[in-house]
């Protein structure tokens, strides 16, 4: 079995890149109101370039805004419904070392239902916003009320107010959500595409993407594949969570990585399939506790950003990320706090991550899914990247 190692000679030859033109700041990115710039609009029958896959969609839902929803990732809300049809996925940890995903979705009118859908937790909100995205939850921590207050996060809260003593409210989209019989509540909130369109209406939102927004990643062009050449062979990925040993396995006859958990496939409770990803995108964040029961983990790295693993077509290479233009000069927008820690958010927090190889060069992804797994620092020595496909997921509870 071959571990992690940096690489010291990453994968060469110039790769054509297909959609990154400027940069992408959160006043624009974070657009929410119905006056976005439509005038260079493509017909909603035109072929455009996902922001999210990099593939060739319909500009009907290619150039319409994501939505990004917190789905429950627990033994008693699995399978969950729809996520197959979300082109990327966040997972990351949350309390007592549970994990919980968010799904990024760009054509889900079709899917029946998308949840279980649970919390909020504060960190998933500037995950949301680097793709434009809507963000909904069915409830939240109080350490994500100010950020989901803000004006230019499009927050569609299905538990719009605070509980057990706690005095706020937030934008009602619990129009959105509806509990199924087929599984004990609270494991049971599901939305879709109508009901979430309905408050986006009714919240005076733009559908169109915020005039500037060029996207979030870079994608090989059509045609073209990226190839690690001489990066680490990573036929199974063992992302570092004990909690539901999380780990995806390569096949190479689809080259796609498919996932499993809790020692299972993971599958779509709709079409019973596995999930599978082109790309894996390991991001590690600095961490710790708000309180005696919540964690915190930092999307931008104290402004400094952090290191990584960008993995596809079975080979991994070592990668550094970097929220782009951020600035301690920015303005604060507002402040969270808690017994343990407080810091400012600032309008750049919500700025796109970039991910950069050895040599500084930003990573191109091949088209297709992606699978973002946010893993605290302190767990790096549990990330495994291995030759062997064989290998036991619970190889890491021994390590650390």
């Amino acid at each position: 079995m071959n571990r992690k190692k940096v690489l010291s000679v990453l994968a060469a030859g110039a790769m054509a890149v297909s959609m990154l033109a400027g940069t992408v700041y959160a006043e624009d990115a974070a657009t929410d109101t119905a006056a976005a710039d439509t005038a260079a609009a493509p017909a909603a029958d035109e072929m455009v370039q996902s922001y999210l896959t990099g593939k060739q969609v319909p500009a009907s839902y290619g150039r319409k805004r994501p939505l990004a929803i917190m789905m429950e990732n627990t033994p008693d809300a699995l399978p969950q419904y729809g996520i197959e049809n979300a082109d990327i996925v966040y997972e990351a940890m949350v309390e007592g070392s549970i994990t919980r995903l968010m799904g990024i979705f760009e054509n889900y009118q079709d899917v029946e239902r998308i949840g279980t859908v649970r919390s909020c937790r504060p960190y998933y909100v500037y995950f949301a916003r680097e793709f434009n995205a809507y963000y909904a939850h069915y409830g939240q921590v109080v350490y994500a009320v100010p950020i989901l207050q803000l004006p230019t996060t499009c927050d569609i809260a299905g538990l719009p107010y605070g509980e057990s003593g706690q005095d706020y409210t937030l934008n009602d989209g619990s129009s959105a959500f509806w509990r199924i019989d087929d599984r004990p509540a609270p494991h049971n909130v599901v939305t879709n595409y109508e009901n979430i369109q309905n408050v986006v209406q009714q919240s005076g939102w733009s559908t169109d993407y915020a005039s500037g927004y060029q996207g979030h990643y870079q994608f090989a062009p059509d045609g073209q594949e990226v190839n690690l050449e001489n990066g680490q062979i990573a036929k199974t990925v063992l992302p570092g969570f004990t909690y539901n040993h999380a780990r995806f396995d390569y096949h190479e006859d689809d080259k796609l990585y498919y996932r499993s958990e809790f020692g299972d496939p993971q599958i779509d409770g709709t079409t019973g399939n596995q999930l599978a990803y082109k790309n894996i995108i390991i991001q590690e964040c600095p961490s710790q506790m708000f309180d005696d029961h919540y964690l915190w983990t930092d999307p931008t790295g104290a402004g400094q950003g952090g290191t990584g693993w960008f993995i596809t077509n079975g080979r991994a290479e070592k990668i550094t990320w970097q929220k782009e233009n951020w600035s301690a000069d920015d303005p604060v927008e507002t402040t969270v706090s808690s017994v343990n820690l407080a810091f400012d958010v600032r309008e750049c927090d919500f700025n796109v991550t970039r991910y950069y190889d050895a040599d500084g060069n930003q990573i191109t992804l091949n088209q297709g899914k992606t699978f973002v797994e946010i893993v605290r620092n302190q767990d790096d020595p549990l990330v495994v990247l291995s030759d062997d496909p064989s290998i036991d997921s619970s190889i890491i509870d021994s390590l650390g």
